[in-house]
This record gives structure tokens, sequence and C-alpha cells, in this order.
């Protein structure tokens, strides 16, 4: 009989569940979208509800398309956006409030307090992270200050916090478990990940009820068992995975220096670090990959704020193009950009740069420019922030003793994109590898629940199974591709200058 793994992916814009057979490969696919609540300019909010709701109706959707009973799946795996912040009452299983969601900056207040009290570097130290209210540790306060009655219930034990995952297991057992995995806890602000324990300095420094938070795991291990009426049978949970670890984990990277980057709306480059906690400095963050066992495994992280997003640009806003589509071929309709050079920081420019100021700018436009050319320098824009991040990393690598990435696996909506992934290698002068799944970041919540569960016995059997779909190799000589990079920083100076 085929073994089936089902993931539960928990994303910013919608919750899907994907069924996987013990090969890797897709047997079914759910959909829903996930309505996005913006409540004041800055804030960005999800009903905590509507996320179970829709995640539950997927994954019994996904098992009617793959024409499976509850009972052929052998374990679930959970993958989701990470940061994003619940609190909801342990009796009712309610939440006291919408969640508030990785993009909201409705904490930048308090993260300036914590850095004008010097907690930055104890905030590095310990959490691998710089002070941001990206993170869900000032979330988390901002709803104990602001939600009435809250803190006084949160201290008599009476709320629950936690990240998607935690929440949606809360959920799926009936109230029964309150629990998280490595990775998602490394991603609070409140997390040593030396210890692999909440730190309970961070959590007096931030006024948080230690009674809140949930217990932490190894990403591949038994966190539950699901309400036999939700899905037909009791199933294991033995997988879970902030959404970036898990991409890591389902792109085989499981030894040091090896990187993948993700090309959705941002770009999320993670470079593996083995048991290293390898401080930055170039402006990345560490944190905590998806750990098989209670031995810390660790990831360097940078982000593009503008990837993909930069497409939906073209469409929506310079009105380019119809649909999404349509790029690749108006850029191949040029040789090349024609000198045009696009810096899309629309929100100011992330890793590892670090400047919330910076404005978009195109440069370089003569009476020859065509909007295909502009098109061109728009995907082309994807590919130098990127080739900057992996630089850096790359960098911080060899600073620590390493080498530079020898290759970069590649996944996500714009990785299909040929012409954007071969001027990424010509940039880098290293192979992009695009894999047969690009669907990773489920993949590697299924992957973890395999391991726990007995499907694999270990890491190597999953190597195996990850196969290439194309091996883009680099065509540009090294001192073109260099002076390309030039120019590529003088835009961004251009971008930055106030």
């Amino acid at each position: 009989m085929t073994t089936y793994l089902l993931a539960l992916d928990q994303g910013t814009s919608s919750s899907r569940s994907i069924v996987f057979d013990r090969e890797g490969h897709i047997v079914a696919i759910a959909q829903k979208e996930l309505t996005q609540i913006y409540p004041q300019p800055g804030w960005v909010e999800h009903d905590p509800m509507e996320i179970w709701r829709s995640q539950l109706a997927t994954a019994r959707e996904v098992l009617a398309k793959a024409k499976l009973k509850p009972t052929d799946i052998h374990a679930i795996g959970i993958t989701n956006q990470r940061e994003t912040t619940v609190l909801w009452n342990r009796a009712t299983g309610q939440p006291v409030h919408h969640a508030i969601v990785w993009q909201d900056r409705r904490a930048e207040p308090l993260c300036a307090r914590l850095r004008d009290e010097g907690m930055t570097d104890t905030i590095r130290e310990k959490t691998g992270l710089v002070i941001d209210a990206y993170f869900s540790g000032t979330k988390l306060r901002w709803l104990l200050d602001n939600v009435p009655g809250a803190r006084a219930q949160a201290e008599r034990g009476e709320l629950a916090f936690g990240t998607v995952d935690s929440w949606l297991m809360w959920q799926l057992t009936g109230g029964k478990v309150h629990v998280t995995d490595v990775s998602n806890a490394s991603r609070t602000m409140l997390f040593n990940v030396h210890s692999n324990e909440w730190d309970a300095d961070l959590l007096k420094a931030l006024d948080i009820p230690a009674a809140l938070m949930p217990k932490v795991q190894p990403s591949s291990s038994h966190f539950a068992d699901t309400d036999a009426a939700l899905l037909g049978h009791t199933l294991p949970i033995g997988g879970v995975a902030g959404d970036q670890q898990s991409a890591l984990f389902g792109q085989a990277c499981f030894e040091a220096g090896m990187a993948k980057n993700t090309y959705g709306t941002g770009c999320f480059l993670l470079m593996h670090t083995g048991g290293a906690f390898q401080p930055s400095h170039n402006g990345l963050l560490v944190t905590s990959a998806a750990q098989t066992d209670a031995t810390p495994q660790y990831a360097m992280e940078g982000s593009v704020f503008v990837g993909g997003a930069v497409v939906q640009w073209l469409r929506d806003g310079l009105k380019a193009i119809k649909g999404s589509a349509e790029v690749q071929s108006l850029a191949e309709s040029v040789p090349d950009a024609g000198g045009v050079m696009m810096v899309p920081a629309f929100t100011g420019l992330g890793a590892p740069y670090w400047d919330a100021d910076a404005r978009g700018t195109i440069t370089g436009l003569t009476r020859g420019t065509t909007v295909a050319h502009i098109a061109r320098a728009a995907l082309e824009s994807i590919a130098y922030q990127s080739a900057a991040l992996l630089q850096a990393m790359s960098r911080d690598a060899v600073a620590a003793g390493g080498k530079p990435v020898a290759e970069l696996r590649v996944d996500g909506g714009a990785s299909v994109n040929d012409l954007l992934m071969q001027f990424q290698a010509d940039l880098l002068g290293i192979p992009v590898v695009r894999p047969e799944v690009i669907e990773t970041t489920a993949l590697g919540a299924a992957y973890l629940a395999g391991l726990s569960t007995g499907v694999y016995t270990d890491a190597r059997q999953l190597s195996k199974l990850w196969k290439i779909e194309r091996r883009f190799m680099p065509t540009m000589g090294r001192a073109q591709a260099e002076e390309s990079m030039a120019r590529w920083e003088r835009a961004v100076r251009q971008a930055t200058a106030t």
C-alpha cells in the first residue's frame, strides 16, 4: 500500500493542504484565500477563526480530491506564516483579538524603547534577531497592553499565546495541546536559541507572563493527535516548522553551507550553518533551522522585501502587462535591459542594506528605452537583490572559517521564470538548481512528519528523494558579472541618497 502524508500549509494569503506520497510527489492540492484586514496604515490582521476554518476545510477537501480515506494518511505536518501572533482563551478556545500578522508595524514604538534601553546586543546574542516589530514578542506585548482585561487574564493563567502552528494544533486537538516547534519559537524574540528554552530575562524585559507560552519541541517529533471528529479519524501530527525553515528542509539543505532562495512576493534566502551559531557581520539574521532532535541547528537568513511583487507592480501600477505570466516574454523581446536599472525599494530595502527610507528608482533611461527594457530591469532586480544577499552570506561564511555557497536551490512562484533563474546564475557565478517539486514549504512539513513516524529513516534517505528539474549554469563572464553588480550598487546608492 502507498503511504501518504498530509501537509497543512497556512500562509499569509491563503490556507492550503497538500497530500504527498512517500516519494514526495504531489497527489492533490486544495486552497482557500484568506481575508486581509487593514485597520489603519501599517496594521495588518487576520481572523484566527477564519484561519482555522479555512485550514480545516482545505484538509477535508484535499482528502476528497485525492480520493483517500483519513486512515490512508500516515501523519500530518504543519507549516505556517511565521511571527503572526494569536492570543486566546484557554477555556473557550476563542481568540481575544484578531491575529497580528508578521507584516504589522504597530509595535515599533516598543521596539524603539527596547533599543533605547540598550537591549539590542542582548537580544541578538540570545535570539539571533534584531529588535524589530516583525517578530512576535512585541506584538504579544501590544495585545496584553491594549486588549481590555487581557493582562489580568494572562497573569491568572487563563490565556494562551501562539504562532499560527500552535493555534492550529490547539484547535486540531480540541484544546488539549499547547505546543510549538523550535523554528517558530525562534521567531518570537523571546526564545534562547542556545538552550532551546523560553528566556526568563527576555520575558521579564517585555513584561510577558511565562504561563502564556507553549511547550517547545523539535520540529520532527510527536506533537499531538487530532480529534477524530474533525477528519474522521485520529491522526498524529509529527512535523511542524515555520515556512522558510520548512522550505530549507524540503530542499534537503541539511548541511552547513547549503542554501535555498524562495522567490515569492519577497525573497527569503536561508543558508544552513549546522550546529554553529554564526553571528552575521553583514546585516543578516541567525535563526533556528528545523530540528529532528534536541540538538540546536542554525541557519543564516536574509530577506528581500520586493521580489515577485515587482511583477505585480508592472501589472497593477504601471499597467505594462495584463497578467503576470506575460512578463517573461516581454522581457525576452529585448536582448538586455538597455542600461536600465530598477531598484524596487517600494517599502525600503531589507538585508543587507537595511534602509527603511530608501525609495524605488528607475535609472539609465534613454529615448530608446521601451516598456520591454523596464520589464527586463524589473525581473533582473529580483536577481540583483538576491545576489547581494548571497554575497553577504558567503562573506559571513568565509569569515567564520567556512566556504562560500557553492550552489543555490530555488523554489517559490517566480522560480519557474527561466530568464530570471538564468540571470541569477550569471550574477552569482554558481549553479542555480530548481527541483521537480517547487512546493518545498509543504514538502518540508511532510518530510518532518514522515521522519518522526517512521516513513523515513534519516535525512540521507530524504536527500535521495530530492530531484532536479533544471540546473542553470552561469554563462556570463565573471568580469561582466562584477561590472553588473557594481552598476546595481551604484543604483542602490541613488535609491538611498537623502
